[in-house]
């Protein structure tokens, strides 16, 4: 790694190109108004989930404390990469009764300073996190640099920028964990990450269909179901036949957003990892941001919206976004498989040749032909606290074991759209 300048003043953390070695420099910023765009977004080009304007919206959160850290490096005064940055406060309650009980093995074993922790701070922080990454989304948002930069040089500037401020970040609180997520492919050089005293982990997969050959209907891919599938998937789609579906307009989205901001946290609140709540006027900011890019269905019962599904048209791929519905409702009209025969069906309706489905209910995923693809992160302990964490939080980060299921007759061809 490379050989770095001592933390600095706060005040002085926020100056232009401070320098890493004769090649690199960077410049901190501590909130996306302040970045400038065009420096940034040079970088960042069409990432939707990387957009300056995008980040502006995170930022506004609710249910817990974030604030976010935005990094433009620069090589020869030109910006050549940017990194993201949350920092994130989890309270005992946040990890709900999974890491409870794992807490409570480990006050069980007499950890002496873990229990006098958790006796005087019980309605405190429990973990301050310094996350590369974007909280809200899965998926590689933490940073990217331009074609020219190779990666283990990436993964180099990478870690030694996210050291030094870790450590400044203290000037403003304790930080008890840096987390790096998440990744299709292990980060390289695998020693300099093992060596800066990280831990690599499985999160839960993002489960994503690849579109197969000559698919051009929701008819058409399910044609290629098992008779037990097909069947099945016809009774779904069947369940909303009295419901009315539509797209909702920029219009419609604000004149809907307490029907949607409500079932969007019915999901929420079911959730196993509730940390970071979307601001509750997400659905038309973001659809404002990204007219063309964005969707909102909504599904209506008697006039009334019961369900909504969100996804991003991102190139040849869509990815699912948030959902909610009203779980009452979701046994007599099948909501979620809906749902998800929504996001393949407006994937073929743009010729996408895969469907990002996201995270969560994996096994579900499976009966409409998704299949996991895993994701890893890494996490490094900054303190005798986070270390007697670390173990349990990990674990609970950690997917549930589950049964992947094959809806197809045989093995398809995968479609080469792109």
């Amino acid at each position: 790694m490379f050989s770095f300048c001592k933390p600095v003043s706060s005040k002085k953390r926020f100056l232009p190109f401070r320098k890493i070695n004769e090649s690199f420099s960077f410049t901190l910023y501590a909130d996306a108004a302040s970045v400038p765009a065009a420096d940034w977004q040079s970088v960042a080009g069409d990432s939707v989930f990387l957009h300056k304007e995008f980040l502006k919206i995170v930022e506004r959160s609710e249910h817990t404390r974030v604030s976010c850290r935005y990094v433009v490096v620069y090589t020869n005064a030109r910006p050549c990469g940017i990194i993201y940055y949350q920092v994130v406060d989890f309270k005992a309650g946040i990890f709900g009764s999974v890491l409870t009980s794992q807490v409570d093995n480990l006050r069980n074993r007499r950890v002496s300073v873990f229990e006098r922790y958790l006796n005087s701070n019980s309605d405190e922080v429990l973990l301050r996190l310094f996350t590369c990454g974007n909280n809200l989304v899965s998926g590689e948002y933490g940073y990217k640099f331009a074609s020219g930069i190779k990666p283990e040089m990436q993964t180099q500037l990478v870690l030694t920028i996210t050291e030094l401020e870790a450590k400044e970040e203290k000037l403003r609180g304790s930080i008890s964990a840096i987390l790096i997520k998440d990744f299709y492919v292990p980060l390289h050089p695998a020693k300099t990450l093992a060596d800066g005293g990280f831990t690599e982990f499985f999160v839960e997969p993002n489960m994503i269909i690849d579109i197969p050959a000559n698919v051009k209907s929701l008819s058409d891919y399910t044609a290629l179901f098992s008779k037990k599938y097909r069947n099945r998937a016809k009774s779904v789609l069947a369940s909303i036949s009295g419901l009315e579906i539509r797209y909702l307009d920029l219009s419609e989205i604000k004149a809907n957003e307490k029907e949607l901001y409500s079932l969007y946290e019915q999901i929420f609140e079911k959730a196993k990892f509730r940390l970071i709540k979307l601001p509750s006027d997400y659905f038309s900011a973001v659809k404002e941001l990204f007219k063309e890019l964005f969707t909102v269905k909504g599904y209506f019962k008697n006039g009334k919206l019961i369900a909504f599904a969100s996804s991003f048209l991102l190139g040849n791929e869509l990815e699912a976004h948030y959902i909610g519905f009203k779980y009452e409702e979701n046994s007599e009209h099948d909501l979620y498989q809906n749902i998800l025969y929504s996001m393949i069906e407006e994937g073929l309706k743009n010729n996408c040749s895969r469907v990002n489905l996201g995270r969560t209910a994996s096994e579900i995923k499976t009966t409409v032909g998704a299949k996991a693809h895993n994701l890893l992160c890494y996490i490094r302990s900054q303190n005798t606290i986070s270390r007697l964490i670390q173990r349990p939080f990990i674990s609970f980060l950690q997917p549930a074991p589950w049964t992947p299921r094959n809806p197809f007759k045989e093995e398809v061809k995968v479609s080469q759209k792109s």
